[in-house]
């Protein structure tokens, strides 16, 4: 194959890998969080099984700001962190998130959206990705085995541009994903005259300063609506600061869920959401039916977002307690269709097989899953994740309490 046409189609299938691992995309309509108090391409750690440990008591939930003038106070004078620029501007749309979404003007849940901003982009709202340039002609050559030069596939890459600058040259000082979101979206539209299937797609699938998922950002708007006037397409929301802010929040606390503890909720940010649940679903499956399971938070086997027809191995070990539970398999797998929603925990499933583990089994366990991303350079979970959301997340409830 020429070096031209070679590049032009590897580039499309490699990219994909340099993006954050998409977040759940069916997003739950709800009027507002419960009251509760605080706490990149996944793939599970192992089939082992831990022990859950019981969760912290609760603790009476935070009084809720009158409005939102006062809450726009509270973040830009004491929760956001000294060091952040433009705090007005920051507060402003972390607020302006909040009313859209008619959360409550609580000090623990803008901590807890405050806490994810900060681990996934230390306040930038368009993060710097070091050295993503040559990770993207890394793993160019990488696909071409070394059959052609990097030299040579920048040299294929030297067409213009809809900004009138090579792709080559805009591959090179490459800095965002934002940037690289823009390059893919200007190879999509030239996808003929650069060679590439008419039908490609930009790869991208995370941006902003909360890495929300372009699919999240897009069923949440046909669910529920947006409270800004749009400027370009959801993909060009999700990459602006009031727009990754919306849906980012809406990703981590627009849904009901009687955690006993805020972590859960930062691992279900990561995972998706009721993955914490639904891992202490596994767990109490896999005593029951002393086989060992995963606790991935996933309980079905998913192909293209929706259920296969192949059986997971939660729905194996459930079939090892039919007769305790009472329940054919076309029951049980109707109940398991729910585990994406708040219905899963009120199913019968789910009552009978925590009725059988006893009232001591944990309602939430941490999933076990190691985050894979050419990003990543050593290994992190999503227990990883959670805890240092967590950290964030306590220290900005110490600003508040100054």
């Amino acid at each position: 194959m020429k070096p031209s046409l070679f590049a032009a189609a590897t580039l499309a299938a490699l990219l994909g890998a340099c993006a954050t691992a998409p977040q759940q995309t069916t997003p739950v309509v709800t009027p507002s969080v419960p009251s509760m108090p605080p706490t990149p391409i996944t793939t599970p750690t192992g089939p082992v099984v831990s022990q859950p440990v019981s969760p912290p008591a609760p603790v009476p939930p935070f009084p809720a700001y009158p409005n939102e003038a006062a809450a726009r106070a509270l973040v830009q004078n004491k929760l956001l962190p000294a060091s952040v620029r433009d705090k007005a501007g920051w507060s402003q749309e972390i607020v302006g998130a909040f009313t859209g979404l008619h959360l409550p003007y609580r000090a623990d849940l803008l901590c807890a959206a405050m806490a994810v901003i900060e681990q996934e982009s230390t306040w930038q709202a368009d993060p710097v990705v070091p050295g993503l340039g040559e990770m993207v002609w890394k793993k160019i050559a990488e696909k071409a085995g070394g059959v052609i030069p990097v030299a040579a596939l920048k040299v294929a890459f030297l067409k213009p541009s809809a900004t009138g600058e090579s792709y080559t040259s805009r591959i090179d000082r490459l800095r965002t994903e934002k940037e690289m979101n823009a390059l893919f979206e200007d190879m999509v539209a030239d996808a003929r005259r650069l060679g590439l299937p008419v039908n490609m797609k930009n790869p991208i699938r995370t941006g902003g300063p909360m890495q929300v998922s372009v699919e999240f950002a897009e069923e949440h708007v046909r669910a529920k609506g947006y409270p800004y006037p749009r400027k370009g397409s959801w993909r060009d929301e999700v990459f602006s600061r009031r727009g990754g802010l919306y849906f980012g929040i809406a990703n981590l606390l627009d849904f009901p869920a009687d955690y006993p503890d805020m972590r859960y909720r930062f691992a279900d940010f990561n995972a998706g959401r009721y993955s914490s649940r639904n891992a202490a679903f596994q767990a109490a499956v896999s005593r029951l039916s002393g086989m060992k399971l995963s606790l991935d938070g996933d309980l079905l086997i998913y192909r293209d977002g929706a259920p296969s027809s192949s059986t997971s191995s939660t729905q194996l070990a459930l079939e090892r307690l039919e007769g305790r539970l009472g329940m054919s398999r076309a029951e049980v797998s109707r109940d398991l269709r729910l585990e994406k929603t708040p219905a899963f925990s009120q199913s019968a499933l789910y009552q009978k097989v925590f009725a059988l583990a006893g009232g001591h089994a944990a309602r939430a366990v941490m999933p076990q899953i190691q985050l894979v991303s050419p990003k990543i350079t050593r290994k992190l979970t999503t227990e990883w994740f959670a805890d240092r959301v967590d950290g964030r997340y306590k220290a900005c409830l110490a600003r508040e309490a100054r």
